[in-house]
Formats: C-alpha cells, structure tokens, sequence
C-alpha cells in the first residue's frame, strides 16, 4: 500500500466523521511526520513502542508544547484505529502531556473600548461581536445570515466546540451594523447569482438534509470573504468566509495602536466577555450557556480571575509606613 493511498484513507475516515478541515489538515501533518520520523516505513508494520519513541522525541528534543503532544497522539491513535484497524490498545491508558492551566488574560472594559476605537469596518463589528456575544473566531466567522433573530436579539451559533449548537445574546449596539452588514451580503450574494457562483458551502448533513439550500441568500455567511475560492474538499468554487487570519491580525494591529501591554488576541475578547459578565453579578450557570461550556468548572477559571484582580491582601510594605 503506497503512502498517498494511506492518506487518502486517512482523509476519508476524518471527512465521514465530519472533522474540520483544520483538524484533517493537522491529523495528515502529524501522520506524515510520524513515518519520516521512522524512515518512511509503513504504520502497518511498527507497534505501540514506536508511537512512544515518537511522542519521547517531541517532548525530548523538540520540547513541544504539552497541547501539541496530546495532538500528535490523537492523530496517529487515528489512524490505527479508523484506517489501519489496528488499534493500539496499550496506548490507550498512555499518560498524556500535562498541560499548564493558566489564567485567561482579560482586558479591563478600558482596554476593550481603546481597542475597538483603533479597528474600523467589518473587522470592528467582529471583534465587538467576540466581545459582546462571547464568540470564538471560529464562530463568528461561520455564522450565517439566518443565524441573526433581530426581534429575540439573538444569534444562534451552529456547531460550535463539541459540535452542539447554542444561542447568545445580540449586543444592542451591533445591531444597526449587522442589518447593514446583511445588505451588503445580499448585493454580494445576487452578483454571485449573476455570475454563476450562487451555492455555498454547508454542513454535510445539512446539505443532504435541505439539497436547495446552499444556493438560498439566508445561508450565505454573514462575513463573505471579497474573492470567491475553490473548496479543497469538494472543489466547489463558492464565496467562503472572511479568513480567521484576517482578523487576528487586525486585532493584534488594534493592540499595539492602543498600547496595550497585554498579550491579547481575538479569544482575549471572549474571555472579558466572560468576566466582565460575571463582575456585574451574572449567574455563573448562565455564563456557562452563553459560552458554551459543557462542564461549569471550564468556566470557574473566570472567578478565580476575579477574585485576583480583586484581591484583599495588602502588601506589607504598603501597611510598612502608615
């Protein structure tokens, strides 16, 4: 069985499960650098010893990140499982790299308003929607037209992590902005249809499910990238999404503008959305569903920002010269 044969299968087994892209993407990375590391000698033919030598090797001499070996792990326990049918049964109790937990960085409401004065346009509206609605990045840039209920002030969020669906709360002062960004997207949407271009690309249940959706308006993405592209999966030639890629480097740009001296990215938003929620005396349990948490102790990490930003201690050099 040749190598590209192998990967093939492997893109197979992830796109069945509905994976991301990004997720395929990383999956065939970890895959490929897993048999150069063995000399290019087919998975079929090694065992559980020389998944350890590998994952040795990335924690050794690589020193990779805690998150990055766990990824590497999954990958290849993959491909043993789903593609090989040969799963590694003794790597399944392997102790996985520990991974740091550390405190979200969070801007004070200060900071977010002197960011989103230096952003301006679409990439503004987008970060005052991961402010204001909680959205990861992913999210936000996935929403589509009929995700927005004006009249609930609600937006629905559609596979997000752990592929469930929720609902958050529609920030009043993006309102306005999102009815003119829907506008925009229609004019969009009916040159696509002039030219030939009118589908989009959906869920593959979703597709199956509604055969003449993709070519309707309301399930066009709300934030359309300007150029259309061929889909690498499908080959379909549609209008995707803004790049993530986009925005965080606008956001980034936003934070040097407003010289702030946090290492602050687009999920920064998120996490002040989340503390900033709970500063103003918010249940934690309703938090937990804007966020879309599935354990509450996922969102517990934000009352332990709280209580040290609001810590009691005094210094006793402060108390030293009273």
């Amino acid at each position: 069985m040749s190598k590209l044969s192998l990967l093939a299968r492997l893109r197979t087994a992830i796109r069945r499960r509905n994976y991301s892209y990004k997720t395929e993407q990383a999956y065939v990375n970890w895959v490929v650098r897993y048999v150069k590391f063995h000399n290019l000698k087919h998975p079929g033919k090694m065992n559980e010893d020389d998944l350890v030598k590998y994952l040795n090797y990335l924690a050794e001499e690589r020193q990779v990140a805690g998150s990055t070996q766990n990824q590497a792990l999954c990958a290849i326990l993959f491909l043993y499982k789903h593609v090989l049918d040969q799963p590694l049964e003794k790597m399944m109790d392997f102790q996985r790299a520990k991974t740091p937990k550390k405190l979200p960085v969070v801007l004070t409401p200060g900071e977010v308003r002197s960011l989103l004065q230096k952003m301006k346009g679409t990439s503004k509206l987008i970060a005052r929607l991961l402010y204001g609605a909680g959205f990861r990045i992913s999210e936000c840039l996935r929403l589509r037209v009929l995700d927005l209920d004006f009249e609930y002030n609600q937006i629905q969020v559609r596979s997000g992590k752990g592929n469930k669906d929720r609902v958050t709360i529609m920030p009043q002062i993006t309102k306005r902005k999102l009815k003119g960004q829907v506008k925009k997207v229609k004019m969009l949407h009916q040159k696509d249809v002039q030219d030939g271009y009118a589908e989009t690309l959906l869920p593959k249940a979703l597709s199956q499910k509604y055969p003449n959706a993709a070519k309707k308006f309301k399930w066009q993405y709300l934030f359309p990238s300007p150029q259309r592209a061929k889909d690498p999966r499908s080959g379909l030639v549609h209008r995707h999404h803004i790049s993530d890629t986009t925005i965080q480097r606008k956001v980034k740009k936003g934070v040097e503008k407003s010289d702030i001296n946090k290492h602050a990215t687009c999920h920064t938003l998120r996490h002040s959305f989340a503390t900033h929620l709970l500063e103003a005396g918010y249940d934690i349990r309703t938090v937990q569903e804007l966020l879309g948490h599935k354990n509450v102790k996922t969102t517990m990490i934000y009352t332990h920002v709280i209580k040290n930003k609001g810590s009691v201690i005094k210094s006793p050099a402060d108390v030293l010269h009273k």
